[in-house]
């Protein structure tokens, strides 16, 4: 994948969810299995509610499935909610299925014990609208409870540059159509910058496998 860095991106988070309604089925299709990251992440873990923040198919929602009391995939998404519908059915686990926007979650304060955030925080198309996400995280978290969060990094060996930008990277549909996506690509500084800017606690942040990733908490 590579993406037209060159190329103004003029994307609002209904654009983001338009794009992923349009290419669900397939997107779907090539995310079957659950991130090692994310298992490693949920070992040993329980939770009376637990949320899935841009769950996509569902296949993360699924795990806290197993370890939560209630657990609850959120995306803007339709469409791949509708794909999650239908993991839920064929492997039969329990979890609520919530259309909802990132940057204003449908929680009260300190609702939620455990969350997982992987692979959506870099579609929001603003860096005002990624913070508060952040904040709403934040503020939906229980004091001390924590969540995993990554996005995609320069660090990926897919990009050459070493400083954040805004791209799109391209979905390619089985009739070759190529449907660009909206991505904001974090350098690591950067994504440390906007945690610390952010409510959130961070207790560990790395880099693994072209992602920056970290462990954060609600205010304590």
């Amino acid at each position: 994948m590579t993406g037209d860095h060159d190329d103004p991106v003029p994307s609002n988070r209904r654009e983001v969810a338009a794009t992923y309604d349009r290419i669900a089925p397939h997107f779907s299709e090539k995310r079957q299995n659950p991130w090692p990251e994310v298992e490693s992440f949920l070992e040993n873990r329980r939770a009376e509610i637990a949320i899935d923040i841009g769950c996509g198919n569902g296949r993360h929602t699924e795990l806290l499935a197993a370890i939560a009391d209630r657990a609850i995939g959120l995306d803007v998404s339709r469409g791949v909610l509708g794909e999650a519908r239908d993991r839920q059915r064929r492997h039969g686990f329990a979890a609520e299925l919530v259309q909802a926007d990132a940057s204003i979650l449908p929680f009260h304060n300190d609702g939620v014990d455990l969350a997982v955030y992987v692979a959506a925080l870099h579609h929001l198309p603003s860096r005002e609208a990624r913070i508060a996400s952040l904040d709403e995280l934040a503020r939906a978290l229980e004091p001390g409870a924590e969540a995993l969060l990554s996005v995609w990094s320069t660090e990926h060996d897919a990009f050459d540059e070493t400083a954040g930008f805004d791209t799109t990277v391209s979905f390619t549909m089985p009739d070759g159509t190529a449907v660009p996506r909206f991505y904001h690509i974090y350098d690591p500084e950067e994504f440390a910058a906007d945690l610390a800017k952010s409510d959130v606690v961070v207790e560990r942040e790395w880099v693994s496998h072209g992602n920056c990733y970290a462990v954060v908490s609600g205010p304590r």
